[in-house]
């Protein structure tokens, strides 16, 4: 994973308002393992920002994969 990818939560975060397949853009690289992903509503206003290990994400691609 890296900085701009675009990702979806392979799980709940209650505690955070979230649920799993919403969708957002990693913005910053935390720790190892570990990101700050930004969800925003259609509008591009963010709604929520937090730190976010990897195996809670799932990298979404647009493009075909050979």
């Amino acid at each position: 994973m890296k900085l701009l990818d675009v990702v979806s939560l392979s799980q709940d975060l209650p505690e955070h308002g979230l649920v799993k397949g919403q969708v957002g853009t990693i913005i910053e690289n935390l720790a190892p393992g570990v990101f700050e992903v930004e969800f925003a509503d259609a509008g591009g206003v963010p709604y929520a920002m937090l730190g976010i290990e990897e195996d809670n994400l799932i990298v979404l691609t647009h493009e075909r994969i050979a």
